[in-house]
């Protein structure tokens, strides 16, 4: 179910009481770490190093890189964050085997939501990654996972040149792999549960004089583990280098995604209660039961009683679904200018169309209401089709010059960004006699416009950084700061929203680190960070989101919100052992919050305020051991201490929710990860546990999901010999392993005061226990 992001007040971390849709560096930044290593071939055999996870040595942050061999471990299809979830400080939630549903996705870092963090793609700003595709796209979107090269992860801050407005709680950069120097042809297919069915092609040129490239295509289809109906997705990637020989290098990507996503259905704690864990966590909009929909509808309208089992408009609704079609290219140019002068510049265009729909029984079809073909409905259903549409048209460049000479290392860069995001929600017609709308399609001929808008979003940052290096490089000091302009332009069409201009702006935003190698296996690190969160320009999100009394009376007074970080840590390593210590403290400020005015469902406009602060301290540890060439152990252990500073009050001085003192909702206390790997060369697997305590999910912390142990294994061989069995492996993999029944994602729409609150949709389970075989050939 798709219901509005403006009552999408997740409370997912730090920003609880952020609406959900907005919601140092040590040796180099990542992003100008050197390029992925060519992929592995399709059967998958283990690089020399084996590494499973890379711990950050010699940055000046907590940080950590995860490989293209780690990621290949994957079922194929599912999204990049699957790699990351255990990782220290990483809160992955999902409501299906793949992570692919992006309606239920959640990723936090330290507490701070997804819409709290950055993201980039080969440098590119993939935006908040919010549900609304508001100023961006998510990542299992923008990028076929068999083509991520490598991901880092900083938990605390991200680099001072990274292209993002959002990240308050640190970032996720993911890399593209570039193609080989050698010509080859990679081919998988994946089938499991739930008629689970993949496909993936790659084919790269090798070395064509001074160029090379890859063309890639991944058609994924999978049923819904519960209710009816499908979900799949197209993709193509293609990627061409060029060798500037000396001069440097200039490169080009361009992605397209089809992807098409029937719901699973929210489900309410009182539904959970009233049937049982059992059944509820089966419960799912109820398509094809076209007749038990049009029978809850009417009963709605006339206030008669529901049909049994169901008690109410909520419990359960028809259908639902999501239609995203996505265009995102860029160019870099790589350059040495001069002895230690180098230049890295990037250009991007990003393109979107979308809707998100949900078959509604508080609006009936009215009489003459127009079909899919435009003919009048003569006989109409007491349900509409509602859908939110969004279109976006987005560019930008980001460059950086740097300098090095001696012991110095200078660093300026800056990134512009113009986005047109324009953004409706609209009703159309449904027949009595039978459903004639096909909720995997882009929808047309509406009977009804509810508001419809166009937003203009520019954004300028720089960035200046200076690196020392001293004691024969046994001491770093790195220090800097960027600054931040932000103007958010909203025009109004049609509805009562708000129209208007706001800004944040903040030109001095500092960032300093330090490394010392105590010896040739240890290194101390510490870091200081402040960042700013952005307004977003949308009708469903952000200052906007309300009506233009309630936006006229907040445009002065509303300010965004802002972190500072301090984080210190040590770092060890003595052949095939890792270990790092880290502990931090976060003073997170401003943070809005996003009221509700009723049920989310109901669309009602939103209410945005600064209230208050949150302080969150915390440690975390991790070892990574490779006991033998083909074994390796990867743990960690997180804890986590988020609490609200302040009482929330309504504008008339009554108390909103008593949250001063009481723990941030949806943020774990402990979360401890596991995982163990074989790969001999011929055998390869691997199991791995991500354990969860207990997580808060009402603001008064009266409402508790349970802590929660999940569990994957996989498990593989590959085939020596020559002809056909050459280079071909054949893997199982199990997700969730024991079958573990547990709530995944919570306040999907909005966050509840207490559990007297109205009892709304707002919650997801996790998938039952999923199996899949994949088989790679590589030519």
């Amino acid at each position: 179910m798709k219901l509005t992001l403006a009552s999408l007040a997740t409370g997912i971390g730090l920003a609880a009481f952020s609406s959900a849709s907005y919601g140092a560096d040590g040796l180099a930044p990542a992003a100008a770490a050197a390029p992925a290593a060519d992929p592995a071939p399709a059967t998958d055999a283990p690089a020399d190093s084996g590494e499973v996870v890379v711990l950050g040595f010699g940055r000046g942050r907590q940080e950590q890189e995860v490989t293209a061999a780690d990621i290949g471990r994957l079922t194929p299809g599912s999204t990049p964050f699957k790699a990351i979830e255990k990782l220290p400080g990483v809160q992955f939630q999902a409501a299906d085997p793949f992570g692919a549903y992006e309606w239920a996705v959640r990723i936090s870092l330290r507490g701070f939501n997804q819409n709290q963090l950055g993201f980039t793609l080969d440098d590119v700003p993939l935006g908040d990654m919010s549900y609304g595709n508001v100023n961006g796209l998510h990542v299992s979107r923008a990028i076929i996972s068999e083509n991520v090269g490598r991901t880092v992860v900083a938990q605390g801050a991200g680099a001072l040149g990274t292209a993002s407005t959002s990240n308050l709680g640190g970032t996720i950069q993911f890399y593209s792999d570039d193609p080989n120097h050698q010509f080859g042809v990679a081919v998988s297919g994946t089938a499991g549960s739930d008629d689970t069915y993949r496909g993936y092609i790659r084919v790269d040129s090798g070395d064509v004089g001074a160029v090379r490239g890859s063309l890639s295509y991944a058609y994924l289809h999978t049923d819904k583990w519960r209710g009816d109906g499908p979900q799949y997705q197209n993709q193509v990637n293609a990627k061409l280098v060029g060798d500037l020989g000396s001069a440097g290098t200039l490169s080009g990507f361009f992605n397209y995604s089809a992807r098409r996503e029937t719901d699973y259905q929210d489900l309410t704690l009182d539904l959970i209660n009233r049937l049982g864990r059992r059944a509820a966590f089966r419960v799912d909009n109820i398509r094809p039961d076209y007749t038990t929909a049009k029978a809850i509808a009417l009963a709605l309208q006339n206030g008669t009683a529901f049909p049994a089992p169901y008690q109410n408009a909520d419990d359960v609704y028809f259908d639902a679904g999501g239609v995203r079609n996505d265009y995102l290219g860029g160019a870099t140019l790589d350059l040495k200018l001069a002895p230690g002068l180098t230049f890295k510049g990037t250009g991007y265009y990003h393109e979107n169309k979308g809707q998100g729909s949900w078959v509604t029984p508080y609006v009936a079809t009215p009489l003459g209401a127009p079909d899919q073909a435009g003919n009048a409905i003569t006989a109409p259903a007491p349900l509409s089709y509602r859908t939110t549409e969004y279109a976006i048209h987005r560019e930008g460049g980001l460059g950086a010059l740097s300098y090095e000479s001696g012991i110095n290392s200078i660093t300026i860069g800056a990134w512009y960004e113009r986005n047109h995001f324009h953004q409706a929600r609209r009703y159309y017609g449904l027949a009595n006699a039978a459903y004639n709308r096909d909720t995997l399609g882009f929808q047309k001929n509406p009977f009804a416009t509810q508001y419809e808008g166009d937003f203009h979003t520019d954004t300028f940052q720089y960035h200046v950084e200076d690196t020392l290096k001293l004691l024969d490089d046994a001491l770093v000091l790195t220090g800097g700061w960027k600054g931040v302009h932000v103007t958010n332009k909203a025009d109004v069409e049609t509805g009562p929203l708000a129209s208007g201009r706001i800004g944040a702006k903040d030109w001095f935003q500092p960032q300093v680190s330090v490394v010392y190698h105590v010896t040739p296996n240890t290194e101390v690190f510490a870091d200081y960070t402040e960042n700013m969160r952005a307004f977003v320009s949308a009708l469903t999100s952000g200052p906007f989101s309300t009506t233009q009394a309630g936006f006229n009376a907040i445009k002065g007074t509303l300010k965004p919100e802002k972190s500072k970080t301090y984080e210190g840590g040590v770092r060890y390593h003595d052949g095939p052992f890792q270990a790092s210590a880290v502990g931090y403290f976060i003073d997170f400020t401003n943070r809005l919050a996003s009221f509700a005015n009723g049920s989310g469902i109901a669309g009602n406009p939103a209410i945005l305020n600064n209230v208050g602060s949150v302080h969150a301290y915390g440690a975390e540890i991790a070892v990574n051991y490779k006991l033998t060439r083909a074994l390796s152990l990867f743990a960690n252990y997180s804890y986590n201490h988020s609490e609200y500073q302040d009482d929330v009050f309504r504008s008339d001085g009554t108390i909103f929710a008593r949250t001063k003192g009481k723990t941030v909702v949806d943020a774990p206390k402990s979360m401890l990860k596991g995982e163990i790997v074989y790969d001999d060369g011929t055998i390869f697997g691997r199991v791995g546990g991500d354990y969860m305590s207990k997580r808060f999910f009402s603001y008064e912390n009266d409402q508790v999901a349970a802590g929660r142990l999940v569990a994957d294994a996989s498990i593989g061989y590959r085939f020596a010999g020559s002809g056909w069995l050459k280079n071909i492996s054949i893997e199982g993999s199990v997700t969730n392993l024991t079958n573990k029944r547990y709530i995944s994602t919570v306040n999907t729409n909005n966050v509840m005061v207490s559990g007297s609150d109205f009892d709304n949709p707002n919650f997801m389970v996790g998938a039952p226990r999923q199996w899949f075989v994949t088989l790679k050939k590589g030519f």
